[in-house]
C-alpha cells in the first residue's frame, strides 16, 4: 500500500531511504561527467577503428547490462545488432556466459560490471581472445576483469564508482550505476560509428540528468514535480507502459525491469501501434476496474482493492499525437498517465525518460515501504 502522505514529506523520504536511492538517481548528471573523464583518460576519444563492427554484445550481471543493450540499440537505430548476451547459472554467484558460435574477429564484446569480481565474466574475456573478438569492458581499475581484459589485449575503461559507496551497507543498490556503466560505452560506440554521442552530447545528456533532478527532487510538491505525480497515480494500480519511438521504448522496458526489482511492481510495456492490440483485452478484463455490479452490496470494508490497469504513454518525441492510444483508453474508461521530453535529439529524450521513471520507480519503493535490489 502507498502511503501518498510520505511523498511531500523530504525529511519522511529521507528517513525512509536508507539505501540513499534518491542521492543515487539525483546525482546521475555527475556520474556521467566522471565516467567521461575517465573514458577520455581511457583513451576513447583517440581510438581510430577500422570500421563498424558486424555486431555488439553486452554482457554483466543483473538487468543493467540488458538495459544498455537495449538503449544502444535503440540509438544505434538499425545500424547494427546490439544484443544482450544472458548468463547461464544455477545462483546469482555461480554465472557463466558464453559467446554464441558465430561471433569472431568481426564482432565487438562490452562487459559492464560495477563489481568487476565476476569469474564468468573474465572467462567470456579469454573466450573472447581465443576467438579474436574485440573486448571492451566498464568495470572497477585492478579488478579481476580488468586484469582478464588487459591479458586479453581489450580496453578497460574504470567504473565511476558512487562517492558515497563507502558509506552505505554491504548490498546496498547503487542506483547510480546504470549511467556510470552506459557512458563509457556510449563515448566508445560514438567512435565505432555506431552513434551520435560526442563528449559535447554527453555533456548535454548530463545537464539534462541535473535538469530533471532539479524538477523531481524531494523537496518538490507532488503537484509540480511529475515522478511524485506518477508513483501516487501507480499506487494500486497495474502498469501499462506504452512507448512511441525506439528511445522511448528501451526506457519503458527498463522502467518495468526496475518496478519489479526494485519496487517489487509487476508492470507491462509494448511498443505502439502493436500495443493497442496486444494489451486491448486488458483493458477490458479482470483489471479493467474493481467489482461488477453483480456484487455491488459486497462488504468490501476487509477487502484489498483491486489493481487496475493505467496506461502510462512513454513519447520519444513531445507533442507528437497518439490519437489511437488516447481513444482506446477513453473507449474503456482506462486512466492514462503521460511522459514525454522537452526536446532534444534522441539520446537527451532518452536521457529525460530514464531519469523520470528512475525517479518515479524510486518514489513509488519508499512511499511503499520496499527497499530491495538481487
Amino acid at each position: 500500500m502507498l502511503d501518498e502522505s510520505i511523498l511531500d514529506d523530504p525529511d519522511a523520504l529521507g528517513r525512509a531511504d536508507t539505501g540513499g536511492l534518491l542521492l543515487g538517481v539525483a546525482a546521475a548528471g555527475a556520474r556521467v561527467r566522471t565516467a567521461a573523464r575517465l573514458a577520455a583518460e581511457a583513451g576513447i576519444p583517440a581510438l581510430r577503428p577500422d570500421g563498424r563492427p558486424r555486431s555488439i554484445l553486452v554482457a554483466g550481471p543483473g538487468p543493467t547490462a540488458a538495459a544498455i543493450a537495449d538503449v544502444l540499440a535503440a540509438l544505434a537505430a538499425g545500424s547494427c545488432p546490439v544484443l544482450p548476451l544472458q548468463p547461464t547459472g544455477a545462483a546469482p554467484h555461480d554465472l557463466r556466459w558464453t559467446l554464441p558460435g558465430w561471433m569472431g574477429p568481426l564482432d565487438l564484446l562490452l562487459i559492464a560490471t560495477p563489481a568487476g569480481k565476476e569469474s564468468g565474466l573474465a572467462n567470456l574475456a579469454e573466450q573472447a581472445y581465443r576467438r579474436g573478438c574485440t573486448a571492451a569492458a566498464v568495470a572497477p581499475a585492478k579488478s579481476p576483469i580488468a586484469e582478464a581484459l588487459e591479458q586479453a589485449h581489450g580496453i578497460t575503461v574504470p567504473f565511476a564508482g558512487a562517492p558515497n559507496a563507502s558509506e552505505q551497507p554491504p548490498g546496498t543498490e547503487d542506483a547510480g550505476a546504470f549511467w556510470a556503466l552506459l557512458t563509457p560505452l556510449l563515448a566508445l560506440t560514438d567512435r565505432i560509428g555506431l552513434l551520435a554521442a560526442a563528449p559535447g552530447a554527453i555533456e548535454s545528456v548530463a545537464d539534462r540528468l541535473d535538469e530533471v533532478a532539479a524538477r523531481c527532487g524531494p523537496a518538490i510538491a507532488t503537484y509540480s514535480n511529475p515522478a511524485k505525480t506518477l508513483a501516487a497515480e501507480l499506487s494500486e494500480s497495474l502498469p501499462v507502459v506504452w512507448s512511441e519511438g525506439p528511445a522511448a521504448a528501451a526506457a519503458a522496458r527498463r522502467f518495468v525491469a526496475v518496478l519489479a526489482a526494485r519496487a517489487g511492481r509487476p508492470a507491462l510495456a509494448a511498443e505502439l501501434p502493436e500495443a493497442l492490440k496486444a494489451h486491448e483485452a486488458l483493458l477490458a478484463g479482470t483489471f479493467a476496474g474493481g467489482a461488477g455490479p453483480d456484487d455491488f452490496f459486497r462488504d468490501r470494508v476487509e477487502d484489498r482493492e483491486a489493481l487496475r490497469v493505467r496506461i502510462v504513454l512513454l513519447e520519444q518525441v513531445a507533442g507528437r499525437p497518439a490519437p489511437a492510444a488516447r481513444e482506446l483508453a477513453l473507449t474503456h474508461d482506462t486512466p492514462l498517465s503521460e511522459l514525454a521530453p522537452a526536446d532534444g535529439g534522441s539520446l537527451e529524450a532518452a536521457a529525460e525518460l530514464l531519469a523520470l521513471t528512475d525517479f518515479t520507480a524510486v518514489y513509488l519503493t519508499l512511499a511503499s515501504g520496499q527497499q530491495s535490489w538481487p
